[in-house]
């Protein structure tokens, strides 16, 4: 065989060790920039899970839909805040707490379920971990010393909840107090009324108390073993006895003179 027909052969042999095109370099620059992207797409997942442990989380009661939706986008839109359930009445809010073991709970005093400031020590024993932040449109100081008494830590009015429920939550969670700085003012300036007037019987009393509660006639006829008509009478008598002619007033009056803590 001759030395040309060899190098012919050799010509055509298969190359394993071909020059690196253009097509290959693009193709590993592909492949670096997918790994890339896929370690700062892991980086932030890591990120947000990291985030999302560390964040306040909330449970927000309150009766209202609408409310509830806005102060869902409200406490959201913030750094470092998670809302994790919302409830309607007293007994849901209760629930998700237990289930969710929220750093606070922002809580409307008027909801159906029973009354949320009668609410309060149940829910501050069962769950200490849980601040409770009080967002109302009651305006009384007598409402808000109570509220505190009874263990929450923030007193908001929905009116400033724009301004101020971030700023309450946040003390909340870390252990801070909170109160809407017009009714501290207030708070200060009034003394605490003494005790019931004497001129009220044990049963007026008990009854006053449960109006102050928020309770209706016939929840307060259920739970004291009466009639309706028999709690419309005693309401009455106290109302003639006190000089009162609101469910307002009479509310304040058990407010002022610590009849909720009975």
């Amino acid at each position: 065989m001759s030395t040309q027909q060899i190098t012919r052969r050799t010509v055509h042999l298969p190359s394993t060790g071909r020059a690196r095109t253009s097509r290959d370099s693009r193709l590993d620059r592909a492949v670096a920039a997918s790994s890339a992207r896929r370690r700062v797409t892991l980086r932030g997942v890591a990120a947000d899970r990291a985030d999302k442990n560390d964040a306040v989380k909330i449970v927000i009661a309150d009766d209202h839909a609408v409310v509830r939706s806005g102060l869902r986008m409200l406490l959201d839109s913030e750094a470092g805040f998670e809302v994790v359930a919302e409830a309607g009445d007293v007994d849901s809010a209760r629930r998700y707490v237990r289930g969710h073991h929220p750093a606070v709970l922002v809580l409307d005093l008027n909801m159906p379920g029973g009354s949320s400031l009668e609410a309060i020590p149940g829910l501050r024993e069962e769950f200490p971990e849980t601040q409770i932040v009080v967002l109302t449109m009651q305006d009384d100081p007598a409402f808000a010393r109570e509220a505190m008494r009874a263990g929450a830590l923030g007193y908001v009015l929905k009116e400033a909840a724009d301004a101020e429920l971030v700023e309450a939550v946040r003390d909340a969670a870390e252990g801070r107090t909170y109160l809407h700085p017009r009714l501290g003012a207030r708070l200060a300036a009034e003394p605490e009324a003494s005790g019931p007037s004497s001129d009220l019987s044990d049963r007026e009393i008990e009854v006053l108390r449960l109006i102050a509660l928020g309770h209706t006639n016939s929840e307060i006829a259920e739970q004291l073993f009466l009639s309706v008509r028999t709690v419309e009478s005693h309401r009455a008598h106290i109302q003639q006895k006190l000089g009162l002619s609101t469910r307002a007033e009479l509310v304040k009056y058990a407010l002022d003179h610590k009849l909720l803590e009975a």
